[in-house]
């Protein structure tokens, strides 16, 4: 029939339903008041009885024609107490209506038990992360902890999370001829090897460079992650005081 306004969302309809504790007795408390006997479905030993002969109700007490034993099992469906609602009721919803047949989403919800999952790996658990402004000088051509600023702890939960490192330099630069390199340690192991940063000949320009890790440490131990510098020959920076490198750390879960 034609209506003014939206279209109206399809709706639903449930009914109140309520179970007795049963005595050897002809009255009962009902849970929601009714105007007459007509308003209950009232159901004892899974027989529907009949409205007005079989019992009669009145606000929220019912009465029955003859007396129920303990033994009795009655309840009794509200006829008056329809809710429509725009959402399904409560407990309406089975799992056929939750698993769409080849929908990659609906399989990947859920588990083989019914339930949902929680998510897989790759969730970050925590991220730690550290800054400083200094100009750092370097002149050795060993790996040397360079750093006090740029240098994180953190305490993985389980030891098959993976530790990602991310290291932004505001700017570094090495004599003309020459190279500066950049790698993390993992307490007193290089991690990042050689293949940290590097700036190699011909250069004496400052520039920002970033790069990152990633660690598999295998340990529910506190975990010192630091930068070290070296270089090729002469002296080298990195850092700038007019700028703040960071380093990074984020635990991932497995």
């Amino acid at each position: 029939m034609p209506f003014i306004g939206n279209q109206p969302a399809l709706s639903f309809t449930s009914f109140a339903k309520q179970d007795f504790s049963t005595s050897a007795t002809t009255s009962y408390t009902l849970d929601n008041p009714v105007a007459n006997a007509n308003e209950l479905a009232l159901f004892i030993n899974f027989v529907r009885q009949e409205p007005t002969t079989a019992y009669s109700a009145s606000g929220t007490t019912l009465t029955l024609t003859s007396a129920t034993a303990s033994s009795d099992d009655m309840y009794c469906v509200y006829l008056g107490q329809a809710l429509q609602t725009v959402n399904p009721p409560n407990a309406s919803v089975g799992l056929s209506q939750l698993t769409a047949t080849g929908t990659k989403d609906a399989t990947t919800f859920l588990r083989g038990d019914n339930t949902f999952a929680e998510a897989g790996g790759g969730k970050i658990l925590q991220v730690v992360t550290a800054n400083e402004t200094a100009n750092r000088s370097i002149t050795s051509t060993s790996y040397v902890n360079s750093s006090n600023g740029l240098t994180v702890d953190i305490t993985p939960s389980a030891t098959s999370s993976k530790i990602f490192i991310a290291v932004s330099i505001t700017k570094f630069k090495a004599p003309s001829g020459q190279a500066i390199f950049l790698t993390v340690y993992r307490d007193s192991s290089n991690i990042g090897g050689s293949s940290g940063l590097a700036l190699n000949g011909g250069f004496n320009e400052s520039i920002p460079a970033s790069f990152s890790i990633m660690d598999s440490p295998s340990s529910t131990s506190s975990l010192t992650y630091q930068v070290y510098a070296k270089t090729s020959g002469g002296t080298s920076e990195y850092g700038d005081g007019s700028g703040i490198s960071t380093i990074t750390a984020f635990e991932i879960g497995a």
